[in-house]
């Protein structure tokens, strides 16, 4: 296969992953689009004050409702952090939006299977465990007081969600105003996330053509003892997803690349879990809180993921659950057919459509 055809193979792969997983895409983008646009953030951020249960579980719950672009959900988290909310309770925010979120999981079960949307939910909520725990055990209060109050750089992703006016959930739903301002946010997560999506896709089939297999084969230690493989994959993970700057969604096409050429689940999870520690976002983090701050989120973050990674691979592999990649990625995603997802695209492309339509009309009144 000479280097042109490899070259078309990788962007076949590219596009066949994006049509796999778009339509789930969409009706994520739509659900989080309908609640920024109903419920006031102004009402929760009032709530995060402390580090207790109640306000960590609150947190946890309104970030599984928000935003699954990382950029959004660290603007959020630092917003909130800023008007007052603990440090504990903003980040756990910020790992809720972007594991429990609804498209991820559809995501992970289309292209990997029901398991690893279970451990990334699941797992969310052990990493939002350890990192509280983590935190309370080695807090810095001087760092931590010094970033509430640190002079913030202007971030190109930060982003404002429209609202729509209303006494009532249901009164706002059935407005005009708040069908604009659902396209609007709809169009606004698309915005944010086009960028990895594209770079994500475009990483993962590029890997999967061009990196051989006998490279994958070392790095993940085949042939070595079953349990270093697992404990190695979980540090190796989260150094992959730093070094591959790919964040939010746009990471599971390279997840799924990496479980089908062979490294350990524990892997592949820790490297889902760490798309909040990617590079781009380690200098937001910097520009929102200073050096010191960075550096003790990075931290408490690489631990908190390996350690989740290791944790989840444990009740999988008791109940013996842990999938083996079965059949040829390149050639499944490298071929279309007139399935489900080919018509729930068509449906989605009509939602997507309208959403444009009305942006451009509120535009134009």
């Amino acid at each position: 296969m000479n280097i042109i055809s490899q070259i078309g193979t990788a962007l076949l792969m590219s596009l066949g992953m994006f049509w796999q997983v778009g339509w789930s895409l969409a009706l994520g983008f739509t659900i989080a689009a309908v609640i920024q646009a109903v419920i006031p953030k102004e009402n929760i951020q009032k709530k995060f004050g402390k580090s207790g249960v109640k306000e960590i579980a609150l947190a946890t719950g309104f970030g599984a409702i928000s935003s699954s672009c990382s950029y959004a959900a660290a603007s959020t988290s630092k917003a909130l952090f800023k008007k007052g909310a603990s440090f504990i309770s903003s980040m756990a925010f910020l790992f809720s939006s972007t594991n429990l979120v609804l498209e991820l999981g559809i995501i992970l079960y289309l292209l990997m299977g029901w398991q690893f949307a279970v451990a990334e939910w699941i797992g969310g909520i052990v990493l939002i465990s350890i990192m509280a725990l983590l935190v309370k055990a080695t807090y810095p209060k001087n760092i931590i007081e010094e970033a509430r109050h640190h002079q913030e750089e202007r971030n190109e992703h930060d982003h404002h969600q429209a609202q729509a006016d209303g006494r009532s959930f249901w009164e706002k739903i059935k407005t005009k105003e708040a069908r604009i301002a659902i396209s609007q946010n709809f169009i606004m997560e698309w915005s944010m996330l086009q960028r990895d999506l594209i770079i994500g896709f475009l990483i993962a089939g590029f890997v999967a053509v061009f990196v051989p297999h006998s490279v994958w084969g070392i790095l993940f230690l085949k042939g070595s003892s079953s349990t270093l493989q697992v404990v190695i994959s979980a540090l190796i993970g989260p150094i992959i997803a730093i070094l591959t700057f790919v964040c939010s969604i746009g990471n599971v096409p390279l997840a799924a690349i990496l479980w089908f050429q062979g490294m350990n689940f524990a892997g592949v999870l820790s490297f889902l879990y760490a798309d909040l520690i990617v590079i781009p976002l380690l200098s937001v983090y910097k520009k929102y809180y200073g050096w010191k701050l960075m550096w003790y989120i990075l931290g408490i973050f690489f631990i908190t993921m390996v350690l989740t990674g290791l944790i989840m691979f444990v009740p999988f592999a008791l109940l013996h659950q842990i999938p083996n990649p079965t059949g040829n990625i390149q050639a499944e995603l490298t071929q279309f057919s007139f399935n489900y997802t080919f018509w729930l695209n068509i449906i989605f492309a009509l939602v997507v459509s309208y959403f444009l339509y009305l942006v451009s009309f509120s535009r134009k009144a």
